[in-house]
């Protein structure tokens, strides 16, 4: 059977250490994250970045930069960088796209825009064709984030235009206030809106995390935890972090009879260029 690829969202722009400790900020506490969450199973880590001092979200290339060089000095987990940075402030295309030039193996590319809390989260089709050509040339792998179902369409509509790289790689996000609540019976429609190509991952927030992480892989789809999009690991206890959410989900892959890819195995199952040559860890 295809092994299950698990993506670690390490800290994401909301979460805070108020209301979890264990959210990393630093560049060196978000890569020691990433660390461990790849020794625990993740192939796949998803990178923002936070003033170190406030926590502030933000997208500075330089503490992008030495996170990236943290996490690949030390293992050989995929590296995701989110290229949301700059969206909420507007539509600053070549802002956001700043990340790839530190060659990431794979960059988020949100599809579709809907209000995330109070404020709108612009994600034009003028934006999203730009961020695929750049990624294309640049033989990055688009994520192609979803938060609802006309999402999926306009996302659809870059892979029929040939600006994705087969396969297409979606992430359905869901149970984000706004976007498309995290049910089983959703979650069975939007995954009948992919292509029938796509390889695809779901992440649910909060409580929803466990449901949409256990439902997946008995579809065939991949997996997103950490503390990104849920803070705790049972019912009024905090995850104590990012591993512990991972060690969490490879254990219910096992009693699936499944078992978690490893990076050579997620590399192969997304088609990374320039990745064949990876040891299987």
């Amino acid at each position: 059977m295809t092994p299950i690829i698990i993506s670690a969202a390490l800290v994401g722009s909301q979460p805070t250490k108020e209301m979890n400790p264990a959210v990393p900020y630093s560049p060196k506490e978000i890569a020691n994250s990433a660390i461990e969450a790849h020794a625990a199973g993740a192939a796949i880590v998803h990178v923002h970045v936070r003033e170190p001092e406030t926590g502030k979200a933000t997208s500075a290339l330089d503490l992008f930069r030495e996170t990236v060089d943290r996490i690949r000095a030390a293992c050989p987990v995929l590296v995701n960088l989110t290229t949301s940075g700059y969206n909420l402030a507007g539509q600053d295309t070549a802002r956001r796209l700043e990340v790839l030039g530190l060659c990431p193996d794979i960059c988020s590319l949100d599809a579709g825009t809907f209000n995330l809390g109070e404020k709108p989260f612009l994600n034009t089709p003028d934006w999203a064709r730009k961020a695929a050509r750049r990624m294309l040339a640049a033989d990055i792998k688009p994520e192609l984030e979803v938060f609802d179902v006309g999402h999926i369409d306009q996302a659809n509509a870059l892979v029929r235009e040939g600006l994705v790289a087969a396969p297409p790689w979606y992430q359905l996000c869901m149970g984000i206030k706004w976007g498309i609540p995290a049910t089983i019976d959703n979650l069975l429609f939007m995954h009948r809106q992919l292509p029938p190509d796509a390889v695809w991952s779901v992440l649910g927030v909060g409580r929803h995390q466990l449901e949409m992480t256990t439902v997946a892989p008995l579809m065939g789809g991949h997996v997103r935890v950490g503390l990104e999009d849920n803070l705790y690991h049972a019912r009024g206890v905090l995850a104590e972090s990012n591993a512990q959410l991972v060690t969490r989900a490879v254990r219910i892959l096992r009693l699936l009879n499944l078992e978690p890819a490893t990076v050579a195995e997620a590399a192969a199952i997304l088609g990374l260029p320039g990745r064949s040559r990876l040891p299987v860890d």
